[in-house]
Formats: C-alpha cells, structure tokens, sequence
C-alpha cells in the first residue's frame, strides 16, 4: 500500500510528520513523500533532517482551498496531521480551530475526492469523544466530516480516521 506511492502530510513538519517519514523512509519505499505546512524553519530543519530527494516541501495552509486542491494532484494517499492541537490556544482563538480544524480538514476531503486519492487518513484526538473545550469540539466536527465522506456511496477514496491521543 505505501512502496512505489506518493503520500502527503498536510500539517508534517510536527511530531506525527516527522516520525511517519521517519518510518516511511526506513520501512517501505515510496516513490514521494510530500510535505504540507506553513512553517518554513520546520520545513528547512526537517528538509535538513532527511535530506532525501524523496521528501518534498510544499509551504501552504490546509485554509487555502485552492492551494489544497493543486496540491493533492498526483497523489495516492494522504495523513491529514495540520491541526490546531493545543488547548488553550483553541480556547483564546476559537474561530482559528474552526477555520483549520473543520474548514481546513473539509478542503482535504474534498480535494482528495475529487483528485480520486487511494486513502485518506485523518488524525483526531482522544479529546473528541465527549468535547468540553474548543479543541475537543472542533476535532469532534473533523470527525463528523470524515464519517459523512466515508459513507459516501458515489466516493472512490477511502476516507479512515484515528484519535491520536495525548501520551502522557
């Protein structure tokens, strides 16, 4: 499913991008690997990290419809990671949650459906089971709309999700 396919990590200049190229990279061998995110000194450290002309960077926001859907061409499968994660910030700012987390998220379904991407996997939170606070509830919608793709019966993509919990 992975060797000889092109990925894209929306939001892959975090913890979860790093360690899925990580094991991208040292495990199975895709034919690309492209990063999505809007912070450059992440994607620089990262391009450093690597160094693998497999691994390409692309500076955008998951926001920017249309810099999603010229981004999701020629691609097979995605990890949709760009989120807003932290608590408070969500709480101080709550329409920038809403703007990434639900408007964001909607723009990669919908691109991959209509590129016709292989699998699209979503990362949520453990925090959208019951929300109480912004984060929670903006990664419950998330959520909601990766269901709503998935039973989809017109959909040739396969629209998956999983709750990526705090370790601690």
């Amino acid at each position: 499913m992975i060797d000889n396919k092109t990925i894209l990590v929306t939001g892959g200049t975090g913890s979860f991008g790093n360690t899925i190229v990580k094991k991208l990279l040292s495990d199975y061998q895709p034919k690309e690997i492209v990063i999505f995110s809007r912070d450059e000194k992440k994607q620089f450290d990262m391009r450093n990290r690597f160094d693998d002309s497999r691994v390409k960077f692309i500076i955008g926001d998951v926001r920017e419809r249309e810099k999603v859907f010229r981004t999701m061409q020629g691609i097979d499968l995605v990890f949709h990671a760009a989120a807003l994660k932290q608590v408070p910030t969500c709480e101080f700012f709550p329409m920038e949650a809403v703007k990434t987390n639900i408007i964001g998220t909607n723009n990669v379904l919908n691109a991959a459906e209509h590129i016709g991407v292989e699998k699209v996997i979503v990362l949520s939170s453990d925090k959208a089971v019951y929300p109480i606070n912004a984060m929670g509830m903006t990664k419950a919608l998330l959520e909601k709309l990766m269901l709503a793709k998935a039973r989809s019966t017109t959909s040739k993509t396969v629209f998956c999700g999983v709750r990526y919990g705090n370790v601690m």
